[in-house]
């Protein structure tokens, strides 16, 4: 065995014990470090001939690569769609990483095993009846692709095709429909040879992002044959809802697979006063949930449901001697893209076990309302308006006057040691969106970024 390697196993302890209290300094000190930091990269380090051990490691670490992060697991870190690490969740990932499981497999079988508990939790948590079967993936996007890959399965399976035997161009052209779909669709589209081109925007409705109906049958009518409709629950912009039982109704109609990109909307069932939102979510053919938003576990984590399995099973089958057979519940490693994944479910048991429901709804629903209070104090403050309803977690708004991408990305610089906020463009106007979805994040933090906003607006316009 290498020296270092002899050595660090003879103080694991020690090295585990100085790394937890360096994780706790972190942690400590998230309320007070820059959001976002803006220093550039170290200069390029090389890799040592010998290495140092754990301990030159991190002392390094601290050196070089630490004082760059951000502070993303943060009260106040409102870009994109991101969650932190429940002090559960965070137990359940380092022993994850300790226990270091490849839960693909029946011939090994209790790490597939812990996963299917978690998401038959999950499915309980979301309104979702056994009918559905699910799957954890690494994000929205792979859930998505999966998603869309079972469907397109379900498109040949409807013309008398095997895709995944003889490949996508059996197909022929195919119409995937949405009003607002997140990009990663378009991404999922490209990867599984569909093509970017076969999604096709449909109207929304006045003042909204959430498609019409109506218009929906219109296109559908146009075109005979079976087609896949991508419905939103939570468009990333506003938090819109698409009509989910409407759609559904639809269905009946007209063949096509309804996938619904519920990735942080679908937490809206937890709460009792916004659960309407998500009613129909149970008829859809396959799921897309995000865990890294708001169940907030460790990045990586998603979870994909479908209501058929055995089509996802033909897609991703993998057929090797040293694999589990293919059977009525096939094995993970038939799933999912992955051959390997590491027990992504471990953190997600853990903090679902440890704060159970109701737990996690008071994080919902004390993200909402603090997106409700910033949104009043955007609308409080000269010089910025709001540009939707704040209808779950998302403030959607921008500058009054002059709301060019330029001054809005110096309005966020601005900001960027008290709060982070991404960019976006809502309905043909650039403006800034910030998200709640940390379980840290309070009414202090609200009325802080609301104190920031004041300041750098102030700052801007002045």
């Amino acid at each position: 065995m290498h020296p270092e390697l002899a050595a660090d196993l003879g103080r694991l302890p020690e090295i585990l014990e100085e790394t937890r209290q360096h994780a706790l300094a972190f942690l400590a000190g998230l309320d007070e470090r820059p959001v976002v930091e803006r220093a550039g990269p170290p200069a390029v380090a090389p890799l040592t001939e010998e290495g140092g051990g754990t301990r030159a490691a991190l002392t390094e670490f601290a050196e070089r690569w630490e004082p760059r992060l951000s502070a993303s697991a943060g009260p106040r870190y409102f870009g994109f769609v991101t969650g932190g690490a429940t002090p559960a969740a965070l137990a359940g990932d380092w022993l994850t990483s300790a226990v270091d499981q490849n839960s693909n497999s029946s011939l090994d079988p209790a790490g597939q095993q812990l996963e299917r508990e978690t998401v038959g939790w999950l499915g309980e948590l979301f309104g979702l009846s056994a009918a559905h079967r699910g799957t954890f993936v690494s994000g929205a996007t792979m859930s998505n692709t999966v998603g869309l890959a079972i469907a397109r399965e379900w498109l040949g399976e409807r013309l008398g095709v095997d895709v995944a035997e003889d490949g996508v161009g059996a197909l022929g052209p195919v119409r995937v429909l949405s009003g607002s779909a997140h990009s990663s669709v378009a991404k999922a589209l490209s990867v599984l040879g569909l093509g970017r081109t076969a999604l096709r925007t449909v109207p929304v409705l006045p003042g909204r992002e959430a498609v019409d109906v109506a218009a929906l049958e219109r296109v559908l009518a146009e075109a005979p044959g079976p087609c896949v409709v991508v419905a939103n629950a939570g468009t990333v912009n506003t938090v819109d809802f698409d009509d989910l039982r409407a759609i559904a109704a639809l269905r009946e109609r007209y063949g096509f697979w309804l996938h619904v990109d519920a990735a942080f909307g679908a937490f809206a069932a937890l709460s009792p006063e916004h659960a309407e939102l998500v009613a129909g979510l149970d008829l859809a053919d396959s799921v897309c949930v995000d865990l890294h938003k708001w169940l907030n576990v460790p990045y990586d984590s998603a979870v994909q449901f479908t209501r058929r399995p055995d089509l996802q099973a033909r897609v991703f089958q993998n057929a090797a001697a040293y694999l589990g057979p293919l059977s009525e519940h096939p094995d993970l490693v038939h799933l999912t893209p992955e051959n390997s994944h590491r027990l992504r479910a471990l953190a997600a048991w853990f903090t679902l076990r440890a704060y159970g429901r109701a737990g996690h709804r008071e994080i919902v629903e004390r993200c909402v309302a603090g997106a409700r209070a910033l949104g009043a104090e955007v609308a409080r403050i000269d010089g910025l308006e709001l540009l939707a309803p704040v209808r779950l977690n998302v403030v959607c708004f921008s500058l009054t006057a002059d709301p060019t991408p330029e001054r809005l990305a110096a309005l966020a610089a601005e900001l960027a040691d008290e709060a982070f906020l991404t960019p976006t463009r809502y309905a043909g106007r650039p403006a800034l969106r910030a998200a709640f979805s940390n379980w840290r994040t309070t009414g202090a933090d609200v009325r802080r970024t609301a104190e920031a906003l004041d300041r750098a607006v102030r700052k801007l316009t002045a």
